[in-house]
């Protein structure tokens, strides 16, 4: 099994490709637990409910015109496209494509301490099923 070393992940939030800014990307994906444990059960039984999903992206700041502030600011609190991919290669096999509809939760606009780099992190939450190709 091939091992990855992520350092050219793919991020596009509204059709903006804003790759060249993740400092890191974390794609949550989970089922929400219904217990269906019954009487005479000696351990606790539980089925997979409904799916979820939530994207946290770090970023380096960029407030000059067109860029990262400029795109996110007015997103929050929006539904938009989002896709993620482990690099920024061709959707394959060994690189395949998330994508589905998010809202936008939250984007600090600044932060940080002096003589940091300017970042920022958004928080997306679901909109829609988030789906996985790989051709």
């Amino acid at each position: 099994m091939a091992q990855l070393i992520l350092e050219d992940a793919f991020v596009s939030v509204d059709g903006n490709d804003i790759s060249a800014s993740v400092k890191s990307v974390t794609v949550n994906y989970s089922a929400e637990m219904q217990d269906d444990t019954t009487m005479g059960d000696d351990t606790k039984s539980n089925k997979g409910g409904l799916k979820n999903w939530s994207a946290e992206v770090e970023l380096l700041q960029d407030f000059a015109t067109g860029q990262l502030d400029s795109i996110l600011f007015p997103l929050v609190g929006t539904t938009v496209a989002v896709i993620f991919r482990p690099t920024s290669a061709a959707v394959g096999p060994s690189n395949p494509n998330y994508t589905g509809n998010g809202t936008i939760e939250s984007y600090p606009p600044l932060g940080g301490t002096v003589g940091d780099l300017a970042s920022t992190t958004i928080s997306i939450q679901p909109a829609g099923t988030l789906s996985r190709a790989t051709s």
